[in-house]
């Protein structure tokens, strides 16, 4: 049965200026769907030091790193204004998240800020690395430039690193006009020890994006149908359904559910009319959850389906209920019969 939803998304402002001391102002609106901010929450989060790079995923923000490149012709411009972005988020002591959490929540600490600033700044085609401060329970970020920052209101913080020195770029802050810049440092830790973790292992890839303007998004809708909601294992189910309003060569991700889990199953692209199908064979039985989302683009916000439930049933336990089934059967029925042979009772009278 079709499932058809208006999109449910989740949709924050930032302002920005055309650099650090301009008078412009733009304001880039962002959203991300449900799917998307789910299927990071499913993602393993206790991750050891030497694999907070897996927090990074510039793939999942490149909407942002273009139309950050869209105002500012320079890197060091760039990275600053990624850290404008960061000094409007409120601070709020959190465990570790993944960047798309951190929007959608809408608040974070030193290093979900800092995850979400090396998306960013990775997207955009930064070479950057996070700078860990074990002892002082703190990060930030180290950024490339050509050439030392040229908009710092201080001496100029920076640690070498093979052969390339990575200026540090502070992500906390609430003065997104006048906040940290690139190469300014906070006091505390000003020659502090710290451990740089590369960007090597970051996330290379993402079920979906993060839509971004400078204008306000339009909503947009996203249907789902199964040929089946109920099916055998390995046998096909078609998963179909529309954007609306139509929108042709975007990109659908499938995602299924199992528990509290959700996976992405496959991305497809629309034809001209805005559809997109797929056939599935699953190979496990079990409960499943189907949805479909589209991340959006330059006009319209992200959606997401409904879910729809997917039954799969295995051919072995098909067959054990069958069996089961007439074990019960015969055993009724020989009970019927049993009745029906036993003599009738003896009446007795007395006079």
């Amino acid at each position: 049965m079709p499932c058809h939803c208006l999109a449910a998304n989740y949709v924050y402002s930032y302002w920005l200026l055309d650099d650090p001391d301009g008078s412009t102002r733009y304001r880039l609106t962002v959203s991300a769907t449900t799917s998307l901010y789910e299927y990071y929450l499913s993602k393993n989060h206790n991750l050891p030091p030497y694999e907070f790079a897996q927090f990074v995923t510039p793939k999942a923000l490149e909407p942002i790193a273009e139309d950050l490149w869209d105002i500012y012709n320079d890197e060091e411009d760039f990275a600053n204004g990624v850290l404008m972005i960061l000094h409007q988020v409120p601070y709020e002591e959190s465990n570790r998240k993944y960047p798309v959490e951190t929007i959608v929540e809408n608040e974070g600490d030193c290093d979900t800020f800092s995850y979400l600033a090396a998306s960013i700044m990775k997207a955009g085609g930064l070479e950057v690395v996070l700078l860990y401060y074990e002892a002082e329970s703190h990060m930030n970020v180290g950024v490339h430039l050509s050439r030392s920052p040229q908009d710092s209101r201080s001496s100029i913080h920076s640690y070498s690193y093979q052969g390339r020195k990575y200026y540090v770029a502070e992500c906390t802050g609430g003065k997104w006009e006048n906040g940290w810049r690139v190469g300014e440092c906070p006091e505390e830790f000003e020659g502090a020890s710290v451990a740089i973790i590369t960007l090597e292992n970051c996330e290379n890839q993402s079920p979906g994006e993060v839509s971004s303007s400078y204008n306000s998004l339009v909503s947009s809708s996203i249907s789902l149908v199964l040929s089946s909601t109920y099916t055998m294992r390995s046998q096909t189910v078609i998963i179909s359904g529309s954007i609306s309003p139509l929108r042709s060569h975007k990109n659908v991700t499938v995602y299924y559910g199992l528990g509290s889990s959700w996976s992405a199953l496959e991305t497809l692209v629309t034809d001209a009319n805005g559809t997109y199908s797929y056939m599935w064979r699953p190979s496990s039985a079990g409960m499943y959850y189907i949805r479909a989302s589209w991340s959006g683009d330059l006009e319209y916000a992200g959606a997401d389906s409904r879910i729809c439930r997917l039954v799969v049933i295995s051919v072995f336990w098909l067959i054990l209920g069958i069996i089961a089934i007439v074990i019960t059967s015969v055993a009724i029925v020989r009970v019927l019969l049993a009745r029906q042979a036993r003599p009738p009772a003896e009446v007795q009278s007395s006079l």
